[in-house]
């Protein structure tokens, strides 16, 4: 008979071996975690680092639009007031440019159309956590002012034309806010200078040619402040879908970082079990081994 005169040695190896295994399954039961140290699986390590990542960049887009959907609805809200202010400031200009109404009647339409500009001149410095919405980038400048000393009433702009956008985790880039300048005094659509300008013309006690063209562009100027509201709609509706798919995403890397570094405990304990089951005989061998000296034969 041929045998291993090193048979012993082999098989106080494999209880050590066996007695590792033990130890690691032990820990992975009581952790918990398959992986508790690097070594344990490098290649599943790695991939967790790169998940954390992506997680970490999806919580952090989710706080980010989370706030911005709130400060472009209420910005969205503030808009939908002034178009209702245009409306009326619309039916107002139809009507003093009718050619009925006596000077009295159109000088009532042009303190009417004052009140109204001064809302929408209130509406365009509304402010959103303390900052102001319709600045651009200057949010801690009220956008708006009014001068009321010169006639035609004149309206400045304080802040700047910065358009903001935000980047989601897939790449998109959505737009987030709106300047006042391309809102409230664009240059072909000057909603604050043409209210100031019917409002001279009607305070004079006539209409005029002038009137008419400002109604007119009154009236353009209606559909361009609801052109731009479509605009933040748009954004507001694809940052949520944006958030929408974040969080599925998220949720799904996080079932794989589970699976990938969670223990499977049905699993692991019955390989604890198999595990105990070798160790135990190979006690009972290496034991059997250690009494005879090593001597296999003396076995059979």
């Amino acid at each position: 008979m041929r045998f291993d005169p090193l048979y012993l040695n082999h098989a106080i190896a494999a209880l050590d071996q066996t007695s590792a295994l033990q130890q690691q399954l032990t820990n992975e039961l009581s952790s918990g975690k398959r992986v508790n140290v690097p070594g344990d699986d490098p290649v599943a390590v790695g991939q967790n680092v790169l998940l954390s990542a992506q997680l970490q960049m999806n919580d952090s887009f989710s706080q980010t639009e989370s706030s911005l959907v709130g400060r472009m609805q209420v910005t969205d809200s503030t808009l939908g007031s002034v178009v209702s202010q245009l409306t009326q400031a619309v039916s107002l200009a139809t009507q003093g440019n009718n050619g009925t109404l006596n000077a009295s009647d159109l000088k009532s339409i042009a303190n009417e159309l004052a009140g109204i500009r001064d809302e929408i001149v209130s509406l365009a410095n509304t402010t959103y956590m303390g900052t102001y919405l319709f600045s651009g980038s200057q949010g801690n400048t009220a956008p708006f002012s009014l001068d009321t000393s010169v006639s035609p009433n004149t309206v400045s702009y304080n802040g700047d034309s910065v358009i903001s956008y935000v980047v989601t985790p897939d790449g998109q880039q959505i737009q987030v806010n709106l300047p006042g300048n391309t809102i409230f005094n664009d240059s072909a659509n000057d909603v604050l200078g043409i209210l100031n300008n019917l409002i001279a013309e009607f305070s004079s006690g006539s209409s005029s040619a002038a009137s008419q063209a400002d109604a007119t562009a009154l009236g353009n100027a209606l559909n361009y402040v609801s052109q731009q509201r479509v605009v933040l709609d748009n954004s507001i509706t694809r940052l949520q879908a944006a958030q929408s798919y974040t969080q599925t995403q998220a949720a799904q890397m996080t079932a794989v970082q589970t699976d990938l570094m969670q223990t499977d405990m049905a699993q692991v304990s019955t390989q604890l079990s198999t595990a105990e089951t070798q160790q135990s005989a190979l006690i009972q061998v290496v034991n059997l081994l250690e009494k005879n000296n090593g001597d296999l034969f003396s076995l059979l």
